[in-house]
């Protein structure tokens, strides 16, 4: 299962920060849970890299016995790339295989399982995971969807000259909206708390 960085994010939510943070400010924010960048680059690449081998099989582990017990059937891929492990869940074939139930409305339950993964990764090896779970291409999907909904926003934003809110969404995907809308050169901020906390794009102070 392979597919962030994300991120981050309510993900037995990791969204509550303090309400007005600039969260282009918040391309830390990835997750509630995310480690202090500085701890990435301690000690030797070699432990790195055994850390987030050792990190991949325990969650590969969990992840396939949790499909053995739910009786779904699916694959699992494991990348490691930029410092963090990606586990991606795929269909074995082109029928339905009931891996829908592991995303949910909205990705609920995908978020839940992510975080429940990091956790299975925490008990046994006792070292915080930033792994980025996806089921079935759904955070590819997601991000494109993000994409469009962050240029609907600037172009409204750019026609008005005013701020427009945008839904709650987790911080996995505020940071890819708030990078869209920096690329396209305007501000954005998340606003509330917990499941709440949304993003709010503005004109740029230029």
């Amino acid at each position: 299962m392979s597919v962030d960085n994300e991120e981050q994010a309510p993900e037995l939510d990791p969204n509550g920060m303090d309400q007005g943070e600039s969260e282009q400010a918040e391309t830390s924010e990835v997750d509630a849970h995310e480690v202090n960048p500085a701890e990435e680059t301690e000690g030797p690449a070699g432990s790195r890299s055994s850390r987030l081998d050792e990190e991949g099989d325990v969650a590969a582990d969990y992840l396939e016995e949790l499909l053995d017990i739910a009786d779904i059937d699916g694959d699992i891929d494991i990348e490691v790339r930029s410092g963090r492990t990606y586990i991606s869940i795929v269909s074995e074939g082109s029928a339905d295989t009931g891996l829908g139930a592991l995303v949910g409305a909205d990705g609920e339950v995908l978020e839940a399982l992510q975080e429940l993964t990091r956790l299975s990764v925490l008990t046994a090896t006792d070292a915080r995971s930033r792994l980025v779970l996806d089921v079935d291409g759904y955070r590819d999907k997601r991000g494109r969807e993000l994409t469009a909904v962050a240029q609907e926003a600037v172009d409204k934003v750019k026609e008005s000259g005013e701020d427009v809110a945008l839904a709650p969404m987790s911080a996995y995907e505020r940071k890819i909206v708030h990078d869209v809308v920096a690329d396209l050169g305007l501000v954005s901020e998340s606003e509330g708390e917990g499941q709440a906390r949304h993003i709010v794009v503005s004109p740029s102070d230029d």
